[in-house]
């Protein structure tokens, strides 16, 4: 007798792990959305990265690798090559794609890899106790910056979307953030974007970075940790779209 598997809607309806007020839940609902509005569910497959979403195939009702820390570039592109019908994305935070995974992301964009990247960026390493990462903001805390990041010490936050979008093999690169509303209609249209391009055929990698809360380690509550994005975050990370 052949075993049939049925889909699930694409965001499960399970309890997570993540904290309170966290911004992955919020990226989560809006990848699902796309992807059951795209009707791709079938013919997706989503890399998972190391960091506080670990997890994220428990969430995602689409075929999913998990991957060594910061790899995720490296593995969709051999899935992709190997795939080319199916749709390949990669979810990965600062810590696991700024961090030790900076070379993957760089060399994929650099080939031009048929990918799309959704970067969340959240200015701390959270899964580890919340220390500096290449995002973090100057001036910001952490248990490893505790008087605070310093440019002369531990140097600037990295802005790896402005640095993907000087790449021609990049196709379209776009900041937003999950800070409100309105933030987050634009952040589901950015991502929604980036996987049309992939499925129209479009040469290049796709990149969107979201800027997302931390309050467990900002050590701020969920509302000022929205709050903190504004005032704070946007400073050294603009929202805007860098290319395409």
């Amino acid at each position: 007798m052949k075993t049939v598997f049925k889909r699930t809607p694409v965001l499960k309806d399970c309890p997570t792990h993540y904290c309170p007020g966290c911004g992955h839940g919020i990226a989560h609902r809006l990848l699902a959305e796309v992807i059951e509005e795209l009707d791709i569910q079938d013919r997706t497959i989503g890399i998972a990265p190391v960091g506080c979403a670990v997890l994220a195939y428990n969430y995602l009702d689409v075929d999913m690798i998990e991957v060594a820390h910061g790899r995720a570039p490296a593995v969709a592109t051999g899935m992709k090559r190997t795939n080319p019908d199916h749709i390949v994305f990669s979810y990965q935070g600062d810590g696991d794609l700024a961090a030790i995974g900076t070379a993957e992301i760089l060399h994929a964009a650099h080939r031009a890899e048929q990918l799309t990247v959704i970067f969340i960026n959240n200015a701390v390493f959270g899964m580890t106790g919340g220390q500096m990462a290449p995002t973090t903001m100057l001036g910001q805390v952490t248990a490893t910056t505790l008087g605070g990041r310093h440019a002369t010490g531990e140097g600037y936050p990295l802005q790896v979307s402005e640095i993907l979008a000087l790449l021609p093999g990049t196709t379209y690169v776009e900041r937003c953030a999950l800070s409100s509303a309105p933030r987050i209609k634009q952040a589901k249209k950015a991502i929604k974007h980036a996987f049309q391009l992939q499925m129209d055929g479009a040469p290049g990698l796709s990149l969107v970075e979201i800027l997302s809360p931390c309050p467990t380690y900002w050590r701020l509550a969920p509302a000022k940790a929205m709050a903190w994005i504004e005032e704070q975050m946007t400073t050294a990370f603009p929202i805007a779209r860098l290319k395409g």
